[in-house]
Order: structure tokens, then sequence, then C-alpha cells
């Protein structure tokens, strides 16, 4: 083992990946399997098909409570957390003082508690940032002692209700505690694929037995990194780092969804977040730029770090994350392009290894989601 990796966290299934025969690659400062011996397009297609089980345990886990969370925590994000209804949880975002985008994450209220999920690689600058803004108005607790797992696709559903029949009431965003594995889990009914499924946070020293119970149904199979990355691309999902970061604002990526009708210019809280004069402006007279799908008119992948330019050769945008769409059975890819571009069957080229590749401005996502609405 070379020096770089033993700086590396574990997440609790670490030994389990193993076991599985996963090839584990670093990941946000953790290693993580990227494919097990079946490979990313069994994967990828097992997850579309019956149910996938992912390791997301090197996301963070925060818990704030005090009478003022809510309050507290929604004058760091443009989305309404005040009015957020029990055992539900909202899509937010971190922004600075420029609207651009610090992460994304998930908020849940759990009643006495709100309980957050933030991703990986920015969580200690998260926690960070809640501490800096919120200290003094609601307590901060990170969750280092629990671990994380997603199960998804169209089967997720029936192996869920097996083990705890209460989830089969469940809507997409609805949360709630259940007990699996002898283990009391705080669930929600969402993911990352596009497709229906639950995220389970599981105390850290209970996840490789729920992990096993969850792999010991029929319908479910381990899955990595790699698929996990073609399924979000497909069903039109950002990464933050690639597709979103710091100088990038909700609504140049497409976010304008997330920015709740109470936060909004005419809204009963408007504004009241960093960078809301920046955000407010651009909902109202548009960005100069916008994230895009792009479905490549080529069999050869578009990836992450392409140039775009129009039919003259003339730059006008970069590609953010590209790569094979299994379900799609083409390449897509998503991308920036400035705003007289950004429409709907614009034809622009991307520039792959000095050639250019035609590509079509499309809308994402490229594959139905199927979140369970009730």
């Amino acid at each position: 083992m070379d020096n770089n990796t033993q700086t590396l966290s574990r997440t609790p299934l670490y030994k389990l990946h193993l076991e599985l025969g996963a090839r584990m690659v670093p990941f946000a400062g953790y290693e993580m399997p990227v494919q097990y011996p079946t490979g990313v397009l069994k994967e990828h297609t097992h997850t579309r098909t019956q149910a996938g089980l992912f390791d997301v345990s090197h996301m963070g886990q925060v818990r704030l409570s005090g009478t003022g969370a809510a309050a507290a925590l929604e004058s760091l994000v443009p989305v309404d957390i005040v009015d957020l209804p029990l055992n539900f949880q909202r899509y937010a975002m971190f922004t600075n003082e420029q609207g651009g985008i610090l992460d994304d994450l998930m908020v849940s209220n759990g009643g006495d508690h709100l309980f957050v999920v933030v991703n990986a690689a920015c969580k200690q600058q998260d926690v960070a940032h809640l501490r800096k803004h919120l200290a003094d108005r609601c307590e901060i607790e990170e969750l280092a002692d629990r671990a994380l797992l997603a199960l998804q696709g169209p089967t997720a559903a029936a192996v869920m209700a097996r083990l705890a029949p209460e989830t089969a009431s469940m809507i997409f965003m609805n949360t709630g505690k259940v007990m699996l594995a002898g283990a009391e889990c705080f669930i929600s009914r969402s993911g990352y694929t596009g497709e229906d499924g639950f995220e389970i946070s599981v105390p850290a020293d209970k996840a490789e037995e729920l992990a096993r119970l969850l792999l010991a149904q029929p319908e479910v199979a381990p899955i990595g990194l790699g698929a996990r990355d073609s399924l979000r691309l497909e069903a039109g999902l950002c990464l933050y780092g690639h597709d979103m970061d710091a100088g990038t604002t909700p609504v140049q990526a497409g976010l304008g969804w997330a920015l709740s009708k109470a936060r909004r210019a005419d809204g009963a809280r408007a504004g009241g977040y960093p960078g809301a004069e920046v955000i407010l402006r651009q909902l109202a007279q548009g960005a100069a730029n916008k994230r895009v799908g792009l479905l490549v008119k080529d069999r050869m992948p578009v990836r992450e770090g392409a140039e775009l330019v129009d039919m003259q050769g003339k730059p006008v945008g970069k590609v953010t994350s590209g790569g094979f769409g299994p379900t799609v059975g083409a390449p897509v890819a998503m991308g920036y392009v400035d705003s007289a571009h950004a429409q709907l069957g614009t034809t622009l080229h991307a520039i792959v290894r000095g050639k250019p590749v035609p590509v079509e401005v499309a809308k994402t996502p490229f594959t139905p989601q199927r979140y369970y609405r009730g």
C-alpha cells in the first residue's frame, strides 16, 4: 500500500466490499468500490430493472436541534425549511455571497430536529460553515457513528416492504424511523439514480449486518461508484464539484425548481440567505449561461472538460459530465453553454482529442425518472 492510500478513510462496509470482489478507488478521501466483478454495465442495468445497494457512508450526516433550528438553517439556503412538513425532506444548497453553490444537501424534518446529509468532499467545510453561522442559534452535531446505504431500483419498494412493512405507505421524499437488522434506522424514500428507492441511515456497528440482509434478498446486488455515476447522469442529476460549484448559481445550474416560492422575490420570506440578490436577479432576468443536457450524435463518448463550440467553431461552453448511457443506448453529457445556445435542439460540437463531435442540446432527464409519488 502506498503512502497516499494510508491517509484514506474507510466506511464500515470496507471488508464486505473486498469480500464481494470490489475494485476499490480513492474517492472524496475514502477507499470506495468503483465496481464489482459483474462490471459497471451490468450493475447499471440491474439498478434500472431490479434493485441496487450502494454504500454512501462517505457522505456527511448532521443533526441540528433546538427550537430555532429551521429558521437558522433557512438563513443559509434559498429553500423553505421553516414550513418543511414533518417526516419530509427537501433538496437544498448552501450559497455564498456571490450566489455560488458551496454544496448541495438534503434536509429532513424529524420533529425535534433537522437531519442534514451533505456531500463527502464538502462535509468538513459544511460543518464549519454551520458552526460559524448557526452555533448560537441551534445545536450542531456531526453523526460520525452512522453509516448510509442506498437501495435503488424498481423492486426496492418490495424489498423494503418485506423487511419493514410500514415503508410501503411512504412516498417520494417521505422520511421516517424503522427497525432493520435490529437497529433503529432513519430512512427516506429518495436517491440519486432517478429510480424509486430508499436511503438508510444506520448505526455504523450495524451497517454490515444490514447490508448483508439486503444483499440476501434475491432482487438486490451491490453497485459501485461507476454505475452510480452513469445512473445519475442519465437521470440528469448534478454532481457537486463537476456540474455545479462555488462559481455557479442555482439558476445557472438549472436548479430553479428547488428555489422555494416562499424565498423568492414575492414570497413570504424573500431572500435572507447569502447571495440572494444575485439569485433573485437571475431568476427574474435570466443568467448569462446555463446547464443543459447534450445528446451525442456519434458513438464517441464526450467527457468532462471537453470544449463546446458553435457551428463556426467559436467557444460557447464546456462539458461538465459525460459518458455512455446504458439505458439510453448512446453517449450522453451535461454542460454549460451561453444562453443564446441553450435552446433545445441547438446543434453544437464538442472537441474530443482535437476533433469536433456533433452534440445536440436536449432535455434532461435522458431516461424517465420513476420516483414513487403515490
